[in-house]
């Protein structure tokens, strides 16, 4: 069958990095293409690295249909549940997905509720079903696995940020918390310092925390403990606690990467000595 490819769902998702791309490549070489690709009709919906990969060197591929979709709305809600699933996902991308589902879920409410106003004065008018209700913030947060306050600061940032800013939280030159900070700042100045890398984000960062708490102090609002580092209040903690053991699991994982980096160099060291 022909699929076809629509150039908004395949960029929907941020693509896989480089290492990601080659990782994927190797795996689809060495164990040919283990899941299916979904499509809706003749759509590719998942699976448009591995089905680039496997025309490229000819492996074989299944596919299966969704035949629950009914609009691209049903899609583009699919891919985000499909991809907050992943443990490779970032956080600062599942907070951008669960906000993109909380855009979709508004608009069909509100798309629901302009459709029903000129229908109210027809009495024998069938009635459309109720839409998905709009989760809270800490709804969205949990299905995230981010905190209220991070998915906050990731808002923050979808909506004011520069292009260059967004790429460097991505990149991981600053953190979501400084980057919330640095996006209330003029684009000028954003586009600047992501141009001069990751210590200008950061001096940045620290100059508009500190002009943030002057104008508090200026208010006479009372500082909060901690004022000057921008503490932040965590309005979620099984979502905070959560996020920090998977940031402990990768650094563990990290480390004892290196540790045997380590030996296998110690090893090769002194077998290269033993031989001279």
């Amino acid at each position: 069958m022909i699929i076809q490819i629509n150039e908004e769902l395949r960029t929907y998702i941020d693509p896989l990095s480089a290492d990601e791309y080659a990782a994927l490549e190797r795996s689809l070489l060495a164990e040919g293409c283990r899941d299916a690709l979904v499509l809706w009709g003749d759509v590719l919906v998942d699976g448009h690295n591995r089905y680039e990969l496997c025309r490229k060197h000819g492996i074989e591929f299944k596919t299966v249909q969704n035949t629950r979709f009914t609009s691209l709305d049903d899609v583009r809600l699919w891919m985000i549940e499909n991809h907050l699933g992943r443990r490779s996902v970032s956080d600062f991308q599942r907070g951008v997905l669960a906000l993109r589902k909380k855009e979709i879920l508004q608009a069909r409410k509100q798309a629901q509720a302009q459709q029903a106003a000129p229908d109210a004065g027809q009495g024998g008018a069938p009635q459309p079903a109720e839409p998905a209700p709009v989760p809270s913030r800490q709804a969205l947060a949990r299905a995230a696995r981010v905190s209220s306050n991070t998915l906050g600061q990731i808002e923050k940032i979808h909506k004011a940020a520069a292009p260059e800013l967004v790429r460097a939280v991505k990149a991981g030159d600053i953190s979501i918390n400084a980057a919330a900070a640095v996006a209330a700042l003029p684009a000028e100045q954003q586009v600047a310092a992501a141009a001069e890398g990751r210590k200008a984000l950061r001096e940045l960062a620290r100059q508009a925390r500190q002009a943030k708490a002057g104008s508090r102090n200026e208010a006479g609002a009372a500082p909060a403990a901690g004022d000057a580092a921008e503490a932040d209040i965590i309005e979620d903690y099984p979502a905070e606690v959560a996020r920090l053991r998977r940031l402990v699991a990768a650094l563990t994982e990290e480390r004892d990467a290196l540790k045997k980096k380590v030996m296998h160099l110690t090893v090769a060291l002194a077998e290269a000595r033993n031989n001279d």
